[in-house]
């Protein structure tokens, strides 16, 4: 048994890829799925790897058990001990209204947002349970676990779904010693978001009270404070990481 060991789903690009990452450079062993094109993921491998790290990044679709299941045993083989840390942040969205969108659709982001989510939690959870030395599950949400987002019916019932399936998670694996915890990012800076407008950054800078987007490494630090010992009582709570964009209610007065 060496370094920790992290898993993080959906690895290879946008916030998933900033936290693997930081838990490489912070001293974890990680492993890490991907769905897509392999060059991502083996360019972020091979990048830390030269560095020093040691990471495993391995083509698995979050939704689907058996994929999952093959995922967990060839961690086993490859680390020999269980998940220390499991983040859930593979996810997908869809943009439709309520009444346009396919039902083909809609299964597809539930399968891996929200199905993904319970899988890999329990694969890793029953590891961490069989280890009994505890652990740390991160879900990660968004601003709609609680606020109606438009045109994202399908995407805001899995991340609404995400935020009660980490409190019942959290009082049924708290015995166990293992913390569950939700993220919810606000307006992050990444490849997908940008292509949401022609000015991302400027746009919902102007809504965040703190006149910013996030970046990724914004969420990885808290995800890093989660995992460690300073956070050894929090669990089953959502935490937000958006600059205080969701806090704040509509308002006809500045």
């Amino acid at each position: 048994m060496g370094a920790s060991l992290a898993v993080v789903t959906g690895g290879s690009s946008g916030i998933g890829r900033q936290l693997v990452r930081s838990f490489v450079t912070s001293g974890y062993a990680v492993a890490f799925t991907y769905v897509g094109p392999d060059a991502p993921a083996e360019q972020l491998v091979g990048e830390l790897a030269a560095n020093g790290g040691r990471i495993c990044a391995i083509a698995a679709d979050a939704g689907i058990a058996a994929e999952v299941d093959a995922f967990y045993e060839r961690i086993d083989a490859w680390h020999g001990d269980a998940p220390d840390v499991l983040i859930n942040n593979a996810a997908i969205q869809t943009w439709a209204p309520l009444l346009e969108l396919d039902a083909a659709r809609w299964d597809a982001v539930l399968r891996t947002n929200l199905r993904g989510c319970f899988l890999n939690t329990q694969q890793a959870a029953r590891r961490m349970v069989q280890a009994g030395k505890g652990g740390c599950i991160i879900n990660i949400g968004s601003g709609c676990n609680k606020l109606a987002f438009p045109r994202l019916v399908d995407y805001t019932a899995s991340k609404g779904g995400v935020e009660q399936f980490t409190k019942v998670a959290a009082v049924e694996l708290g015995p166990h010693g293992i913390r569950v915890n939700c993220l919810a990012p606000g307006a992050i800076d990444t490849e997908r978001t940008r292509q949401e407008s022609n000015d991302y950054s400027g746009t919902w800078s102007r809504l965040t009270p703190l006149r910013r987007v996030g970046q990724p490494q914004d969420v990885a630090a808290v995800a890093l404070f989660l995992a460690s010992d300073a956070a050894s009582f929090v669990s089953g709570q959502t935490i937000g990481v958006d600059g205080g964009l969701f806090s704040q209610a509509i308002w006809p007065q500045e």
